[in-house]
């Protein structure tokens, strides 16, 4: 349950956020990590984010992490093949054609986080619902207080693609298995894999390139759930790799997730700025491990 104090200090990083962003990053970093944040000498990922959101290229970040316009960057990439089948695409809610739909489908703004509709029977419905709720997604803004203008800058539409089949994976899941490379200029590092996702926790667990499991580099808390056994080797592993290695070419660093479904990988987005550089559920070792495979310059 959300307190008066996380709606005060919520207000505090919105006006900050607008009056003075650099700031208001530095002051969320110290009540989230209980350090300051060394800007001259950065050294973690959380850090070295931090600074690339102020002082990095950011030209691109915008585009990609559209998760309608970044389609188009993939095609150009020649991964179209990885990419979930799209049903429609509209900039107001009011336009969406509920009876057009296929019975079962995903449908989320391009520029949100976290706010998807999940439909495996479309006459369960409340259409009335669901379009006032994408009405309000359509103007939320989330990047100012948290130093990622750059999902701001996004022009918001709805889009709807086919829904992916979970029962089809190596491992039984709640949700589609999620395979989050970390990735630097071109080079994969690390895999964190999340699944059984809810709204209130996900199972995670980190792996390097050679599917070795890593539980000694995560927290296990309420939301992130460590993983209690390694999962299965994706089959696609290696298209994964090689997909996450030509996408991410010429950016410092940038989180290339994907799905595996029926043995084929597909793309999820790219996020430049993951946990908008506040990941609190790994260990500080493995933090500076990603912040030394991070160049800056």
């Amino acid at each position: 349950m959300k307190t008066i104090k996380f709606y005060i200090w919520k207000c505090i990083y919105f006006i900050l956020g607008h009056l003075w962003p650099k700031g208001c990053v530095t002051l969320h970093f110290r009540r989230s990590t209980g350090r300051w944040l060394n800007w001259q000498h950065p050294r973690d990922i959380n850090e070295k984010i931090q600074w690339l959101k102020f002082y990095g290229d950011t030209s691109q970040w915008t585009r990609l992490a559209d998760k309608y316009a970044v389609r188009e960057y993939i095609k150009e990439k020649g991964f179209e093949d990885m990419l979930i089948p799209l049903i429609g695409r509209w900039e107001r809610a009011e336009d969406i054609d509920w009876d057009a739909l296929p019975n079962q489908f995903v449908m989320k703004t391009n520029h949100g986080s976290g706010d998807a509709l999940i439909c495996t029977d479309k006459s369960q419905l409340d259409n009335r619902y669901w379009t006032k709720t994408f009405s309000r997604l359509l103007k939320e803004k989330f990047g100012t207080h948290m130093g990622e203008p750059h999902y701001d800058k996004i022009k918001p539409c709805i889009i709807a693609e086919q829904l992916m089949d979970c029962t089809k994976q190596q491992i039984k899941s709640s949700s589609l298995v999620d395979y989050k490379v970390w990735t630097f200029d071109g080079k994969p590092a690390y895999i964190w894999v999340c699944y059984n996702r809810s709204k209130s926790s996900c199972d995670v667990a980190v792996y390097d390139l050679n599917w070795q499991f890593y539980p000694e580099y995560s927290h296990s808390e309420p939301h992130y759930v460590l993983a209690d056994k390694p999962v299965p080797r994706p089959v696609s592993l290696d298209k994964i790799l090689n997909a996450a290695s030509v996408l991410s070419k010429g950016f410092p660093i940038v989180r290339m997730d994907f799905y595996e479904v029926d043995g084929k990988p597909y793309f999820g987005e790219m996020t430049f700025t993951p946990a908008a550089g506040f990941n609190d559920f790994y260990t500080q070792e493995f933090l500076n491990i990603l912040g030394d495979l991070c160049k800056l310059q």
